[in-house]
């Protein structure tokens, strides 16, 4: 094995029999990991049955069908017959001995807390919940949730599933047409809004944006706003958040139960940027997401009730709802925070583990990138409770993970790494418990997914760059883009007729370990060779005078494409043709003369998104002159005007 791939971490005899990973193991009466896997898939029918039981998920009545693919593999219908809502198995954790137990604990940056109770985020759950129906809304309607992360946006969460409306998340930072695309085209009714946020010191107003979008989208007849009553007041058309849960003994009652739902009635559209501009809407079941999440948290992240989790995302994003259900479908502590994970300082992290105690902690690899350069300050708090660690979101380099469990992980926590998407949920691989955890790999795919990585004709391929594809149906996918199934078979099943082939380069070993390389409308072909942007990445970010880099691949007579690469200097080191020297040289050296870069630009930022992936699309699209596409989800505008400043010095 490569000494890169040497592990970090291996399991011993807590995780051997009390993770809860091996109890569901020894529920089926097996003996081992590959034992599991294999049942999973050999018989998808009966491994969701034993997990559904060891993972505690209510329903109101069994289902009599598993799967049912009528409508082809694309379409497949899943718990036939069944009913349930996923809160049934939240609000079972608070009762009894459970009922006091912290469900909630919410951060803003100013320092404030506030905590609900699981028996108190069922109470408050319920009348936010009546205050809606009051209003008019009811099931299946669509309505938006614009919130920073905190109690006011998990009770509207869950409010949505009480009634059995449809959750439309929008990110926090969204412009005007981000927000006004998203909301017509599933022609929401209604939207839960924050009136603003704060974002490192500075007052976000959010009210102009929204007068503004009120004025585009004529089917929003209701927009409950979250804020002072001031700013309420001022905003026209709008109701107060408070007074929506306040009100629910005025009548308009939504029913003292969740609405029980069919396993394939929609719980949310949540949207994800597609290169034509055009935003897709992945379109998440009752009886989809949440299962496959609760899955997840027990299977990969090993979460159970007394746990405290932290993994601060955007509501937006699919990381919100997933800690949500990550956390409270496993009877934990879901820790919530809405600032900068580095205002004041980089301490910020740190210091919000040690107050609330937090067993689980996940971050981006971005934000594990700006800790590693800010060492002494992002392990100035204790952090002697975190138990397992968490990166997802994007491609993470080997020296990065190893920082990550060195100095988060105080060298003897795991790291899940941990890939899936926004289309299908949670996890197509993860790392587990039960084998050893090498830097940037993914030991496991996760159990109930057939995931291989393949050519393009779909071949299985080993120890060579391929796609990551999914060979069957799984618990979780997408129902479909919203009204748009052309687009969704378009994106995924028309490339390998059978087979989902999900958009990221990948190498399986013969280790079995797996290694993600970037998204493949990514993918470099320099010389004739396929090479993913992590490959060309990981090289420069090893140099300690870089601290984020980007690759991109751009047409080129000769070559089919030549590689340009950005750096940020990390910080202290400066703006050199030194540096850009010194990592074009790096490069050359370690992957060869035919993919020395053409071009290496030292920018102050890259353009990122909230949740800070680092949008190559964008990137390469604006370097070649191109119209970037769907901008809704930058973080950073002015990233963008860097990249345009370097196309101009290539002439």
């Amino acid at each position: 094995m490569d000494e890169t791939h040497a592990p970090i971490w291996h399991p011993g005899p807590r995780e051997a029999s009390g993770s809860h990973l091996a109890r569901l193991i020894a529920s089926l009466g097996l003996t081992s990991l590959e034992e599991l896997l294999d049942h999973a898939n050999r018989h998808p029918d009966r491994y969701w049955r034993s997990a559904i039981d060891a993972l505690g998920i209510r329903w109101r009545r069994d289902y009599a069908v598993f799967l049912d693919l009528a409508d082809g593999v694309q379409f497949p219908r899943w718990f036939v017959g069944g009913e349930l809502n996923w809160l049934d198995t939240i609000f079972a954790h608070g009762t009894a001995d459970g009922a006091g137990r912290p469900a909630v604990i919410a951060t803003d940056e100013a320092g404030g807390t506030r905590q609900l109770s699981y028996a108190e985020l069922r109470a408050q759950v319920a009348r936010f919940a009546a205050g809606l129906a009051r209003r008019g809304v009811g099931r299946g309607d669509r309505v938006g949730l614009l919130m920073e992360s905190g109690i006011e946006a998990v009770v509207s969460l869950l409010a949505l599933s009480w009634l059995g409306a449809v959750a439309v998340p929008l990110f926090s930072g969204f412009g005007v047409d981000a927000i006004v695309s998203r909301l017509s085209a599933c022609e929401a009714r209604a939207l839960i809004a924050t009136s603003g946020f704060d974002r490192r010191g500075r007052r976000i107003d959010v009210r102009p944006l929204l007068r503004e979008a009120q004025s585009h989208l004529p089917l929003l007849d209701l927009l409950i706003l979250k804020g002072s009553l001031q700013e309420v007041e001022a905003m026209p058309r709008a109701i107060g958040w408070s007074e929506v849960g306040g009100d629910a003994a005025e009548g308009g009652m939504a029913g003292e139960e969740p609405a029980g739902m069919a396993p394939d009635d929609p719980m949310m559209v949540i949207y994800t940027s597609g290169t034509t501009g055009k935003p897709k809407g992945a379109v998440h079941t009752h009886g989809g997401f949440p299962l496959k999440i609760a899955h997840d948290a027990a299977v990969h992240f090993d979460i159970g009730t007394g746990d405290v989790f932290f993994w601060p995302a955007d509501m937006g994003w699919v990381a919100g709802p997933l800690t949500i259900a990550a956390a409270l479908m496993r009877g934990a502590t879901l820790v919530c925070y809405d600032g900068a994970p580095d205002f004041p300082d980089w301490s910020r992290l740190s210091r919000l583990v040690a107050a609330h105690g937090v067993t689980h902690l996940g971050t981006s690899p971005t934000l594990i990138r700006g800790l590693a350069g800010n060492v002494a300050l992002a392990t100035a708090a204790p952090l002697d409770t975190v138990r397992l660690l968490i990166t997802a979101g994007e491609v993470i380099a080997p020296e990065h993970m190893v920082w990550y469990q060195r100095h988060m992980g105080r060298g003897i926590c795991p790291v899940i790494n941990y890939s899936g998407g926004t289309e299908v949920s949670g996890a197509l691989v993860a790392n587990v418990l039960l084998r050893p955890i090498v830097p940037a790999g993914f030991n496991c795919i996760s159990p109930g997914m057939q995931v291989d990585v393949v050519d393009d004709a779909g071949q299985p391929v080993r120890d060579r760059v391929g796609e990551l594809a999914i060979l069957q149906p799984f618990v979780g996918m997408t129902q479909s883009f919203w009204k748009d199934r052309e687009r969704y078979l378009e994106t995924y099943w028309a490339q390998v007729p059978g087979i989902w082939m999900h958009g990221d380069l990948a190498m399986r070993t013969g280790e079995d370990m797996v290694f993600l390389l970037g998204r493949s409308d990514d993918t470099l072909k320099v010389a004739g060779k396929r090479l993913g942007p992590a490959e060309v990445e990981d090289v420069l970010l090893e140099l300690p005078e870089i601290g984020e880099a980007a690759a991109i691949g751009v047409e080129d007579a000769a070559k089919g494409q030549k590689l340009v690469v950005f750096i940020v200097p990390a910080p202290g080191q400066p703006s050199s043709p030194a540096l850009a020297a010194k990592a074009a040289a790096a490069v050359e050296s370690r992957l060869g003369r035919p993919f020395r870069p053409a071009r290496v630009h030292i920018v102050a930022d890259l353009p990122k998104t909230r949740s800070q992936k680092v949008m190559r699309r964008v990137i390469r699209r604006i370097y070649s002159g191109e119209s970037p596409g769907d901008l809704g989800s930058l973080d950073n505008p002015p990233a963008i005007d860097r990249i345009r400043a370097a196309a101009q010095e290539t002439g």
